[in-house]
């Protein structure tokens, strides 16, 4: 996928476990109305693709400000990002999901009534701001309301609807292109924003971990309690409590300790890799690109549609082998995927193929990214930073992924538009070919190994010695 929230290692897991089934059923409709906010990331991320292609008509936009309106909407979720997980501290999480929601619907309000250029960049700004607490918060708020026996399919559940989410964008580009209605097509997003506005209210429960932290254990005794029962909530409470709060570390200063270092640059690496590879340029961009190979604007959105169903297809199969086949051989196979793929689909721009092979090639790409590189980026930054230095290694990957998503979206049309979009899929196709070099050399396989196997085998391809599975020399 684009880019994703990552779940704190303070808020890894709440309280819950030994839920019967009914309490079960009760907790996956709280996630899936909390992963509403994934899918809102994934649609208004993915429909400006279609939107774009009418509203540079209606506005007369050049290259530079049809890529503003992409980028902008990277450049508020990087502040939404960073400002968001104080704020649920704060507030709670359940809050601060009905407050993104409300953001949500007043963005998409903004951009359905704006009358130029700059109303529509302030729309697509605020709407960053709520993809980007989204991505904070969300798996967050999952972690911490789902059982241990389930938190893996409840936080994979947000991945799914973040993907889902860009599929329902290119369906509403198509359903609404043949009118070229472009505000019909943001406008959609009001329903979801809607769902979770009223969810937040009157249907989701606050995180029992959160509440915990506050004080407020009567409250969280209730709730754990509606779902199992009182002897139950109480023996888990106290379980809980017993562990005590996590160590947060040295926050950033952690990240400066000599045995740290490779795994940030592990992080940081495949962050930059994960952006510079042109995955974004295909999300953002499939419809305009695939109308410079002849198409008009509406079959360019029902091809995109393609891009879409493979995304979600092959999200699903890494889900599934993920823990089967490993980390490192995933990377490699996608990384090697998208270098071809992407060299490939550069010639036949440079060449003048036909559509359809173009599409074949850009539909071939995505599945070598989404069953790789996108979701295993996001499953290494969990595991390839020592204990101390989990949140604030996540948290510098993150910041990288979300800056190098607002350079390329800002700059891939203009330097299409100067070298020609055939040489620039060729410099994303070298990127991914140099990723694949640095993964081979440096990455480590993190599954099923612990923090001691982990840091082991990263210090040694970084040719240094071992630390402890703290982090320390």
């Amino acid at each position: 996928m684009i880019v994703q929230g990552i779940v704190s290692s303070r808020a890894a897991e709440g309280p819950l476990s030994e839920v019967p089934p009914d309490g079960l059923r009760k907790i996956w409709l709280w996630a899936v109305l909390i992963a509403v906010g994934g899918f809102l990331f994934g649609f208004d991320t993915g429909v400006i693709s279609g939107a774009l292609l009418f509203i540079r008509t209606d506005f007369g936009l050049n290259s530079f400000e049809q890529s503003s309106l992409v980028s902008v909407l990277v450049l508020g979720a990087m502040v939404g990002a960073m400002g968001a997980g104080r704020i649920a501290d704060r507030i709670g999480r359940r809050k601060i999901l009905g407050l993104e929601g409300a953001v949500f619907l007043i963005g998409t309000l903004i951009a359905v009534l704006s009358n130029g250029y700059v109303a529509l960049l302030l729309a697509r700004l605020v709407l960053g701001l709520a993809v980007g607490a989204s991505s904070a918060t969300v798996p967050i708020y999952l972690s911490e309301i789902s059982p241990k026996e389930v938190r893996g399919r409840t936080l994979t559940l947000n991945q799914l609807m973040i993907t889902i989410g860009i599929l329902a964008a290119y369906l509403v580009n198509l359903a609404f292109s043949g009118a070229g209605n472009w505000r019909a097509m943001i406008g959609f997003g009001a329903a979801p924003a809607l769902v979770i506005v009223v969810a937040a209210l009157w249907v989701l429960p606050e995180s029992a971990a959160w509440l915990l932290t506050r004080g407020r254990d009567g409250e969280a005794r209730r709730l754990i309690a509606s779902v199992t029962n009182g002897a139950t909530a109480d023996r888990l409470i106290e379980r809980y409590k017993s562990r005590g709060t996590p160590d947060s570390g040295e926050g950033w200063r952690s990240l400066l300790a000599a045995n740290v270092r490779p795994a940030l640059v592990v992080g940081l690496a495949l962050a930059a890799i994960q952006q510079f590879g042109g995955i974004n340029t295909i999300i953002y961009y499939a419809p305009t690109i695939i109308e410079r190979t002849g198409l008009s604007a509406s079959n360019s959105i029902f091809y995109a549609i393609a891009i879409g169903v493979i995304n979600l297809v092959m999200t699903i199969i890494a889900i599934r082998v993920i823990d089967r086949v490993g980390r490192r051989p995933l990377l490699l196979f996608s990384l090697a995927a998208m270098a071809v793929t992407m060299a490939v689909l550069g010639l036949s721009f440079v060449a003048g193929w036909t559509s359809g092979l173009s599409l074949v090639f850009m539909v071939l790409y995505i599945a070598g990214y989404a069953v790789g590189l996108g979701p295993v980026f996001w499953t290494l930054i969990g595991e390839v930073f020592p204990p101390r230095a989990h949140a604030a290694g996540s948290s510098a990957s993150t910041a990288v992924n979300w800056a190098s998503n607002f350079v390329v979206s800002l700059v891939f049309l203009p330097i299409a538009g100067l070298i020609g979009e055939g040489e620039t899929f060729w410099v994303f196709a070298a990127i991914s070919f140099a990723g694949l070099l640095f993964v081979a050399r440096y990455v480590p396989e993190t599954k099923g190994r612990d923090a001691r196997g982990v840091d082991a085998d990263l210090q040694s391809r970084f040719g240094r010695p071992a630390s402890t599975p703290d982090g320390t020399g």
